[in-house]
């Protein structure tokens, strides 16, 4: 199909990324039309994006896409951060009963031609038994019992439903890792933000990032590369969490697994980040993907690495101390072992880039 005078929706766009990216997409040539979806209105300029509030969990939507016309969808609102803490539910039926109506909306649709669906490399887990890189091939060594891992793996189940009985649609999903950026607000980035950094004890897991730009890339790439599959999308290399750590400038309190629950629910109540079991397993074990079928077969390249990536967030970040600290120590003195106690690493020849 000619990409000429294209009309694509994208769901997700109250959220800054899926603001950002519908704007940038309505400025490209060959695209007539975006429509912007979601149940709230975007907080932001979106350009030339014509916004439409509805539901996805809603049937309604069918009715959106063919009185729209829209012959591509690109879905953006399978959310590892909810609304609210303690949103967990609300996430999840959003994440699975959004996509289950958008893709039965998609179904009905006898124009639809395209559709691209951002999942994650979360998709993967986190845990001691992986490979040092996942191929896109690879299930998880631990199947996700809850939490967003899970969510993702129904939703990526239920498109590859949707691409067997719609052959004649195009099916891209990406899994982006974990995107990073100054407007990126996630459980990782909100972790990376803390004053003072809680490390699991005996571990140094290795880390892969996106830029917050090349996922916007990565999104517009694959809307108009004539290209079905499943692909990784990551800047090149990896950084240990301790790298990271001395980028930031940040101390730490290397801490027991079983220290964090009790942290966790500090941390969760002050609103200052969420130390979901997720979370605390990627800090633990880390998580590496290959990306070699996004530089051969997508034909996208990120302009970020993994390490640009990582020091474009760090650069605006202030140096750092503080409540977090205080609530970090209390928690380490509690400990039955005195061994966790407060360690600044050192920054690395005085520069954050590198």
């Amino acid at each position: 199909m000619g990409s000429a005078g294209r009309v694509v929706l994208v769901t997700g766009v109250s959220r800054d990324l899926g603001r950002r990216f519908a704007r940038a997409l309505a400025s490209r040539p060959g695209i007539a039309r975006v429509v912007g979806v979601d149940a709230m209105p975007p907080r932001g300029d979106i350009g030339d994006v014509s916004f439409v509030r509805a539901d996805i969990r809603n049937p309604v939507i069918a009715k959106v896409i063919v009185k729209e016309d829209v012959d591509t969808v690109v879905h953006m609102s399978v959310i590892a951060t909810p609304g609210a803490a303690g949103a967990r539910n609300a996430a999840k039926e959003l994440n699975v009963i959004g996509t289950m109506q958008l893709l039965a909306a998609c179904q009905k649709a006898p124009g639809l031609r395209t559709l691209v669906v951002k999942s994650s490399t979360a998709v993967y887990g986190a845990s001691s038994r992986d490979p040092a890189m996942f191929t896109e091939d690879m299930e998880p060594r631990r199947p996700a019992r809850s939490g967003y891992a899970k969510d993702l793996s129904e939703v990526e189940g239920y498109v590859r439903g949707f691409a067997r009985r719609r052959p004649d649609v195009r099916v891209t999903i990406l899994r982006p890792a974990n995107v990073i950026g100054a407007h990126v607000v996630s459980p990782l980035t909100s972790y990376f933000r803390l004053p003072v950094l809680p490390t699991i004890l005996g571990f140094d897991p290795r880390l892969q990032f996106l830029h917050e730009q090349d996922l916007i890339g990565a999104l517009e790439h694959a809307t108009s590369a004539d290209l079905a599959g499943t692909f990784n999308v990551a800047g090149d290399g990896v950084l240990t969490l301790s790298q990271a750590v001395r980028r930031l400038q940040r101390p730490t309190v290397p801490l027991p697994t079983f220290a964090l629950g009790g942290l966790g629910s500090a941390l969760r109540s002050s609103r200052l980040a969420d130390l979901s079991p997720e979370l605390v397993a990627l800090l633990t074990y880390g998580r590496g993907v290959d990306t070699t079928r996004m530089r051969h077969d997508l034909g996208f390249e990120p302009a970020y690495s993994t390490a640009e990536a990582f020091a474009d967030f760090a650069a605006p970040l202030p140096v750092t101390g503080g409540r977090t600290q205080r609530v970090l120590d209390r928690v380490a003195r509690s400990l039955p072992d005195p061994e966790p106690a407060l360690s600044v690493l050192p920054a690395p020849g005085g520069g954050r880039r590198g």
